[in-house]
């Protein structure tokens, strides 16, 4: 299997909605995203699968090393290796990545997150530095596009948060911060327990909430002259954009009713997503993410 290989079967096998909206690029947009997709999809397997610390730790530091053969021509992962041709041939930045280990090493570290401030922090090194390498790949000519990746990738990992509260819970995490959990009077052993309550139920639409004026604030922040080449971020925006009201639907119990979007829907509203935006661009009509 070749390293190429590899990453796809890593992007393709993980589910994710990312994969759907790398369908659309050109082929070395898509090989660097997958490139990128799957080395994020090996930390997070470390922070998420391996339960001794130690271990982990040490996994994670050998990505860390990866990372820098990768940037110096020497890696020795299939991961590596395609990192190393995406760097190639894509402006990336090698602090970007260390970022999103970083965030993984807050959620190996257990980290508590107390304040929005470290909600905020989580999320761009997980999410927005994911949004920026992204924009690399695509391409962009306004920098204010960067707002808009680190926007986008906030609602997004909201959007993940709010999604697999019930999941993370039994891992013992819990990234709605210490202060809003206690100011809605919502214990850690009310997620523990899956105890949604009123309060448990206005916790979470007060963070729906957030994502969705993280997604509209990101629209609003995307420069017109850069809304063709970043295409696939309004797809990916538009299949995460589309939990949001399949959880108010359920009343954000997830832990009686996980909420799931499948594979065909996801292709549905990328497909939808891309031809839309195919002609609206040129027109300069309004962004959608409802499809």
């Amino acid at each position: 299997m070749t390293p190429q290989e590899y990453c796809r079967q890593k992007t393709r096998g993980s589910g994710s909605s990312f994969f759907y909206a790398f369908l659309f690029l050109p082929e070395n947009q898509r090989r660097a995203m997958m490139a990128l997709y799957a080395f994020c999809r090996e930390v997070d397997d470390v922070a998420d699968n391996i339960r001794e610390q130690e271990v982990a730790l040490a996994k994670l530091a050998f990505w860390r090393e990866e990372l820098a053969r990768a940037f110096a021509d020497k890696p020795q992962h299939p991961v590596g290796r395609e990192l190393q041709w995406a760097k190639t041939h894509f402006s990336l930045d090698e602090e970007l990545l260390v970022e999103l280990l970083d965030g993984m090493l807050m959620d190996i570290n257990r980290q508590p997150i107390v304040k929005r401030a470290d909600l905020s922090l989580y999320c761009y090194r997980v999410a927005g530095v994911v949004g920026l390498m992204s924009i690399e790949v695509f391409g962009y000519q306004n920098r204010q596009s960067r707002q808009f990746a680190t926007l986008l990738g906030e609602a997004l990992q909201l959007t993940n948060i709010l999604r697999d509260v019930a999941e993370d819970a039994r891992l013992g995490r819990i990234y709605l911060p210490q202060e809003d959990r206690a100011r809605y009077r919502v214990s850690d052993q009310d997620f523990k327990n899956g105890h949604c309550s009123e309060a448990m139920q206005a916790l979470l639409r007060d963070y729906a909430q957030q994502a969705e004026s993280a997604y509209q604030r990101a629209l609003a922040s995307l420069p017109n002259e850069d809304r063709a080449s970043l295409r696939p971020s309004l797809v990916m925006a538009a299949i995460y954009h589309a939990y949001l009201p399949r959880l108010a639907a359920v009343q954000y119990d997830v832990w009686q009713h996980p909420v799931q979007i499948l594979p065909l829907r996801k292709i549905w509203i990328a497909w939808r997503c891309w031809r839309y935006e195919r002609r609206a661009a040129t027109r300069a009509q309004a962004i959608r993410l409802e499809f």
